[in-house]
């Protein structure tokens, strides 16, 4: 058994939604299991109309009907509008009552969400019926998705892991082929909850680790994880394999394919990821596994976050006091704001937020107890690679910013040990990639002390071949 999520550019129209049927047609023998997000725009269409309802007291669902009809009949499914047109009919009758109340509350809104999910799947399996497969459309809850009531960012319950099972497992061995919305849950009292960010990619990640399903494939629009931003380094190459850790690392400062929460499932059984390109289903894409492999390359990719505030907080008070980090971070947790880097030393703590925090009130408790600087316009740079080679990733890093006359204002390497990651200016991020990127992966590889080939068999970054 094999689960495959496909992400919302991958079932965007009818086009897409023929090129996911050939994808799945082809891995049939496989026994698949399918997740889907939300055809294309579907949900930012979903806010706009919820907007409209509660502001403006008007209910418009124009370009959701128009997309999904026309999605039906353009793939001949006239009889599938049985199934949509009483959806769409639900979801005015919900935009009229928010109209008529003035009332989206976190959980009006995960209602709302919902039907961009429950439509995809209604229309894909409708499709993959007609071309003679035996699939099904499923909302999540009826397949064992039960979760939390913590609308907008539910966590899904700890009885799923036997519930899921319990009501996919005889399905699949029964020949039929699920097809289930992804991101949407209900809670204990059958309310309907979303999944928060990477909620999809975690309805998928669920549904294969409680299954021990043999892997889970991310169907999305790009080769996999790839070296670098390809919108930076013109000819960022793809990962063959990264670990989950890595790839944790990667989306925390940057990357954006896989959310680390997605991950957790199948951190807890080890159950493989594989990020495929449903545009490109040819290539092998990334795998992401428990363990590292084998490799001669010190760095596997090279991310960048912009728009960081860095905060330096200097006092005298530290210098051989107890007590003083615990109380600077309790003031960031009264005020709800998050930390991404930390450095120390022995009179100061610097650490870096994101700038869409309003830091006034914070900076004002702050300065009661030391000296506060903010420092807005910054960049986190941030390498993930062996950490058997650290020093050398540290050593030409820093030697890359001193060519380019790039002074690094801020480094910290993490607890995992996988990522190093440095502060520069706003402006200088995008060249400290793109020189990073030409020397770690386009210049001719220094092999790792007792092994590995020579450096003339190769370029740098050859072993990451999609």
């Amino acid at each position: 058994m094999v689960v495959m999520k496909f992400g919302g550019t991958s079932v965007a129209d009818a086009v897409c939604i023929r090129r996911v049927a050939d994808i799945v047609k082809s891995r049939l023998e496989r026994r698949p299991v399918l997740v889907l997000s939300a055809m294309g725009d579907t949900t930012d269409h979903l806010l706009e109309a919820g907007a409209l309802a509660y502001h403006k007291a008007q209910v418009s669902t124009g370009v959701i009907e128009r997309l999904h009809l026309e999605t039906i009949q353009n793939l001949g499914l006239g009889a599938a509008e049985g199934e949509i047109v009483p959806l769409l009919d639900e979801l005015k009758s919900l935009l009229t009552g928010i109209s008529q109340i003035r009332e989206l509350s976190r959980r009006t809104r995960d209602y709302l969400l919902s039907f961009g999910e429950r439509f995809s799947v209604r229309i894909v399996a409708a499709y993959l019926a007609a071309l003679g497969i035996t699939a099904k459309a499923f909302d999540s809850w009826e397949l064992g998705f039960v979760s939390d009531s913590n609308y907008t960012v539910a966590e899904i319950s700890g009885e799923s892991w036997n519930l899921i099972p319990e009501k996919v497992l005889p399905l699949v061995e029964g020949g039929v082929l699920p097809v289930v919305t992804g991101f949407i849950a209900r809670d204990a009292a059958g309310t309907i909850t979303t999944l928060g960010r990477g909620g999809s990619d975690l309805s998928a990640t669920m549904i294969a680790a409680a299954c021990n399903a043999e892997e889970v494939q991310i169907w999305k629009d790009v080769d996999g994880i790839l070296t670098a931003d390809p919108r930076i380094v013109k000819n960022a190459k793809p990962v063959e394999t990264v670990t989950y850790e890595e790839a944790a690392e990667l989306a925390y400062f940057g990357a954006q394919v896989l959310h680390p929460r997605a991950m957790q499932p199948c951190m807890k059984t080890g159950t493989p990821v594989l990020v495929k390109n449903s545009y490109n289903a040819a290539a092998p894409g990334t795998r992401i596994v428990s363990s590292p492999e084998k490799r001669t390359l010190p760095v596997r990719a090279i991310t960048s976050r912009k728009s960081i505030t860095l905060v330096d907080i200097v006092s005298t008070r530290m210098l051989g006091q107890y007590g003083f980090l615990a109380e600077v971070f309790s003031s960031f947790a009264r005020h709800h704001i998050s930390v991404d880097m930390v450095a120390t030393s022995e009179v100061s703590v610097s650490l870096t937020l994101d700038t869409v925090n309003d830091l006034s009130a914070l900076k004002e408790e702050l300065s009661r107890i030391a000296s506060v600087e903010l420092r807005q316009g910054k960049a986190i740079v941030t390498i993930v690679g062996n950490v058997k080679r650290s020093s050398e990733i540290l050593a030409r890093a820093f030697r890359t910013c001193e060519f380019l006359g790039v002074p690094v204002q801020m480094v910290s390497q993490g607890a995992s040990k996988v990522n190093i990651s440095f502060i520069v200016e706003d402006t200088e991020a995008e060249d400290v990639v793109r020189a990073l990127h030409i020397d770690f992966f386009d210049r001719l590889e220094v092999p790792e002390p007792g092994g590995g080939p020579s450096g003339n068999e190769g370029k740098a970054g050859n072993e990451d071949k999609e």
